[in-house]
């Protein structure tokens, strides 16, 4: 089994400006986007019968009248006054003041409503910090298999076990395990961490944080802290929190990535092995 540790990368100074530019485009998005986290207010399961709108509903809308919202494969149907509309997976359709999206796999689907204002929460982030980006191999898993995991967006998929990256931090080796978590909306997938450290609850989201491992060559990864993002329940309570990863927990502070200052909610608890 390969056991090389991932290693300290130099991180030129045109990696640093497109972090910047990254972090510029995400805050635009959160402030002004119609799906933006931020104006988040329901997600759900989809069900037969699930109602939005009057204020007996399973979802009550303010001056919206009665829709229904059914289950089909690739999205929901939205019954409503003037007929039916397919909603396809991921992608917005407007009722009145609101925004809905039908997302989640076959016989899963959920949906998740957007209002037309937004909290008035924004993420910051820990200066660029080119000690926490590191380059290396990712490490075969003994087994593959999958598992049901909340994605960054709190949606529910099916992850693979992609393998595991060894990087050094905390005074010694840390082990991460990665997983490949398919995309809203689409079929493909990115490999993900969702990790712990020390820093959560103080100065970072509680609950953890996300980051993606970029290939960078033949056999080569790249694992940019820098790039650490909240789940999206750190904007809203709309949204359910992954557990931890087990074993996903550095025993360091890791001040990189995305910050979080609104106190926070509690960690869901660590999930036994699956």
């Amino acid at each position: 089994m390969l056991l090389a540790c991932l290693l300290l990368a130099a991180a030129p100074a045109s990696a640093q400006s497109d972090l910047a530019h990254e972090r510029v485009d995400y805050l635009r998005w959160l402030a002004t986007s119609p799906t933006s986290p931020l104006a988040a207010l329901a997600q759900q399961p989809i069900g037969h019968g699930l109602r939005l709108g009057p204020a007996d509903a399973d979802l009550p809308l303010e001056g919206t009248p009665e829709y229904r919202v059914e289950p089909r494969p690739g999205g929901a149907r939205l019954i409503g006054p003037s007929g039916t509309r397919i909603l396809r997976r991921g992608v917005p359709v407007s009722i009145g003041r609101y925004t809905v999206t039908a997302d989640g796999p076959s016989g899963r689907e959920v949906l998740t409503v957007f209002g037309p204002s937004r909290s008035d929460k924004r993420p910051s982030f820990y200066q660029p910090s080119p000690a926490d980006i590191f380059v290396g191999p990712l490490i075969p898993p003994d087994q593959r298999r999958t598992t049901r995991v909340l994605g960054l967006d709190g949606i529910e998929v099916e992850a693979a076990e992609a393998g595991s990256v060894l990087v050094p931090l905390g005074g010694g080796r840390v082990r991460l395990l990665v997983r490949r978590l398919p995309l809203a909306g689409g079929d493909e997938s990115e490999l993900e961490i969702f990790f712990r450290d020390e820093t959560n609850g103080r100065g970072t989201y509680p609950a953890g944080r996300f980051v993606a491992l970029v290939p960078a060559g033949p056999g080569r990864y790249r694992l940019d802290f820098n790039r650490a993002r909240n789940p999206f329940c750190a904007y809203s309570s709309a949204y359910p929190c992954p557990a931890p990863w087990r074993g996903n927990v550095i025993p360091a502070p890791l001040t990189a990535g995305e910050r979080y200052e609104g106190g926070g909610e509690a960690a869901p608890a660590e999930r036994p092995p699956q």
